[in-house]
């Protein structure tokens, strides 16, 4: 049977799991003019904190996950992987395929999300932490009975957070390694370009600032310039200059050889936690 329809000007969105990341999409989705809050939903069973995160932009919390299922047409599952199949088989009597089912549990594939719902009317989602300030770095992969336009619904959801790519789940592994788990390498790489700074005579607070903006700033020209990083690289990179001297010591080191390593370390232990 073909899945009805979502309307995009009307369908409610509810949040199995009231923690960082659901507050993050949701208040995305509302700064951003997606949906108006009226429209979201949750579920907060104990900590009155959370309750209180999602009310102050306007967000409904209901008591039990039920009631959220109950009122929405497309359900997120934002809990933790370990609890995520108890949850979906919980909810399954509820779940229909005319619901558009998301996950965004990690190493969580979309055979066993689709296998405990009844239904491969499911879309499963990589976001990262970046997400929580807009800046995300999100990877989505339909199931096999979501809709192009389900999709698009989805897309146009994470994108109120950050920049959506869509890719075939056998390559979530490696996102997981890579943009998953990214965002832990450059907050490394900016404490040592900071402690760098502090060693060469600059003082600490200027150090770490200077260290962050630089990071972002390089960020942007590859996102915004075209250009392959290494070019860019060559491009400051002058005859004699105090930059070539810098990167010698960066490939004496072996840097990009470690961060190689370390997003095949990540995806490896996704692979064995999946």
């Amino acid at each position: 049977m073909a899945a009805v329809p979502i309307s995009p000007e009307s369908y409610k969105l509810g949040f199995i799991g009231a923690g960082k990341m659901a507050e993050s999409i949701a208040r995305g989705v509302v700064q951003s003019g997606v949906l108006p809050p009226q429209r979201i939903s949750t579920a907060v069973h104990f900590n009155p904190n959370r309750r209180v995160a999602f009310e102050s932009f306007g967000v409904g919390v209901h008591s039990n996950n039920s009631a959220v299922v109950e009122a929405s047409d497309v359900v997120i599952f934002s809990v933790k992987p370990q609890v995520v199949k108890d949850v979906v088989l919980q909810l399954k009597p509820m779940l229909s395929e005319k619901k558009l089912l998301v996950s965004v549990a990690a190493g969580v594939k979309l055979k066993d999300l689709q296998e405990w719902a009844g239904h491969s009317r499911f879309i499963r989602v990589m976001p990262n932490t970046p997400s929580a300030i807009g800046e995300g770095a999100t990877v989505m992969s339909l199931g096999g009975a979501a809709t192009e336009e389900d999709g698009e619904l989805i897309s146009k959801l994470f994108g109120s957070v950050g920049k959506v790519w869509r890719a075939d789940e056998k390559s979530f592994d490696g996102i997981t390694g890579l943009s998953g788990s990214g965002p832990a390498y450059i907050f490394l790489a900016i404490e040592a370009l900071a402690d760098g700074g502090v060693a060469a005579g600059v003082p600490r607070e200027l150090a770490l600032g200077l260290a962050s903006q630089t990071v972002l700033g390089a960020a942007s020209m590859v996102t915004k310039s075209g250009k392959h990083p290494g070019q860019l690289k060559d491009d400051i990179a002058s005859y004699y200059g105090t930059t070539i001297a810098g990167v010698h010591e960066l490939e004496k080191g072996g840097l990009r050889g470690i961060l190689m390593n370390a997003v095949v370390a990540a995806a490896k232990r996704s692979r064995e936690l999946s």
